[in-house]
């Protein structure tokens, strides 16, 4: 199976080649000639004892050409998730909630991004080269601590994370700017997440002229616009099916309903591909904070940016242009029309769908939106009715699957961050006392609940800050090009 962009470029690569460029020369996004193609065994996939060897059969089939399946899957979560568990499916009242955030940083993106420097130290390794190839990525909070985490002293790599700065929380902040490693850098960018985002494609963009080349250096990704990135997250989707499979909750063809806190559109796109390998998704409800640029978008065909950006106490939500939406624009039949609608958006900030991409993803996906107080409302509620402590992200999933659980219909809540990550707004929502600074709310939240704080998270407070950089998004491709020649 080869890999295309999104924007209709002839060329077609393979998946090592697509995990190492991250994006396509042409802008667009690497997708798989067909989905259905794949003529996967969805079926045997669940039957599965261990996510180990779920997580190898639904790689290989996605990701056909890169070696070592088995051994790169051992190597990526053998003893690096709590509790030995990589996403552990628990019954929380009258729904489930599926557990991303047993990685070493505390977030959904360490299960993708555990594995994705081995497929890359694995893809280099096939194409025999040497250089160096240099991680480019931006943040909205959690990524971008899991991306240093995934490449800390990775040989062949270096890592460059930009987040938005006052964008993340003190704990998210903190994690980064302490990251330790020799190939790491970590920059805040005055602005949002959208503006970081947007240099960094950017600097992809005027990059692709191979100015970095005399450097030895090659481009590519860890956020989720890199299919490596993605690919892992819908093994989890397998896994949540096989795990209500095993204990009888459901029969296999019984349909399943997911509720995903959404920003950047992969951790719930990773669902859809999963549906269309064959898994027996229902509905993928698509969740958003005030930010409900996405919300708007599958209630009317419209994707406009051009809107107010809101400070949320759900700040890995807080996005206004969701890049992976592109692949389901493409997976949904948009065609020639995708690079035209990215055309659009970049120049006017809009565009509208046509009625049959409309059509096919109204199908999948129901939109709905959790603001702050709702969401804050929501993580009191679980927490007496349940004695589950839920972080916001978690706690707007939460609530929006309130409007869309059916009786015999399992309903899985993505549960994407450790509460320890937010402490303020959690603390505040269980009634707790808020002085102090958030490593203090976050002691205090552990007196109140008795839920453990993860290990990862203790002592941040008095590690030792490495990265102080802030620029104006105008200067993240100077600041690159300046880190690529200090090397």
């Amino acid at each position: 199976m080869k890999y295309q962009s999104t924007r209709g470029m002839d060329e077609r690569v393979g998946a090592a080649e697509a995990i190492l460029r991250g994006i396509a020369p042409d802008g667009g996004l690497y997708v798989p000639e067909s989905l259905d193609a794949l003529h996967f065994d969805a079926r045997a996939a669940v039957e599965e004892k261990s996510y180990h060897d779920l997580a190898v059969r639904v790689l290989s089939a996605l990701l056909p050409d890169v070696e070592n399946m088995d051994t790169l899957v051992r190597r990526a979560y053998e003893g690096k998730f709590a509790g030995g568990e990589v996403a552990p499916l628990k019954a929380v009242g009258d729904r489930y909630v599926l557990e991303l955030f047993h990685g070493p940083t505390s977030a959904f993106k360490d299960v993708a991004l555990s594995i994705l420097p081995q497929f890359m130290t694995q893809s280099r390794a096939q194409r025999g080269e040497g250089g160096e190839t240099l991680i480019l990525t931006a943040t909205s909070g959690d990524t971008g601590k899991a991306a240093m985490e995934g490449f800390c002293n990775v040989a062949g790599t270096r890592i460059i994370v930009f987040y938005p700065d006052s964008g993340v929380s003190a704990v998210q902040k903190a994690q980064m700017v302490t990251q330790e490693g020799d190939n790491v850098c970590v920059c805040a960018v005055r602005g949002n997440f959208d503006d970081a985002q947007s240099g960094v494609k950017k600097i992809f963009s005027v990059c692709a002229d191979g100015r970095l080349a005399p450097h030895g250096v090659e481009l590519s990704s860890a956020n989720s616009i890199n299919i490596g990135r993605l690919a892992p997250q819908v093994v989890y989707y397998f896994y949540a099916y096989s795990e209500l499979l095993r204990t009888g909750k459901v029969r296999w063809g019984d349909a399943v309903d997911f509720c995903v806190p959404t920003g950047n559109f992969g951790n719930i796109l990773a669902g859809y591909i999963a549906m269309r390998m064959g898994l027996p998704v229902g509905r993928l409800v698509c969740a958003s904070n005030a930010n409900d640029v996405l919300a708007d978008f599958l209630e009317t065909g419209v994707y406009d940016r051009n809107r107010p950006f809101h400070k949320t106490v759900s700040p890995s939500m807080d996005i206004l242009i969701s890049s992976n939406l592109e692949r389901l624009l493409h997976f949904a039949g948009g065609g020639s029309e995708v690079k035209d609608w990215m055309a659009q958006l970049a120049a006017d900030g809009r565009y509208r769908v046509s009625d049959a991409v409309r059509a096919h993803i109204t199908k999948v996906f129901a939109p709905g939106r959790c603001d702050d107080e709702k969401t804050c409302e929501t993580i009191g509620k679980v927490w007496r009715e349940h004695h589950y402590l839920c972080d916001t992200h978690t706690a707007v999933a939460w609530n929006v699957s309130d409007r869309y659980i059916e009786k015999d219909r399992p309903m899985v809540v993505l549960s994407t961050a450790s509460a320890y990550k937010f402490p303020a707004a959690v603390l505040g929502a269980i009634g707790g006392d808020l002085s102090g600074d958030e490593f203090d709310q976050m002691e205090r939240l552990v007196e109140l609940t008795g839920v453990p704080m993860p290990k990862n998270l203790q002592g941040l407070r008095t590690r030792a800050v490495r990265h102080e950089n802030c620029i104006e998004r105008e200067d993240m491709l100077a600041f690159v090009e300046r880190q690529v020649k200090r090397a």
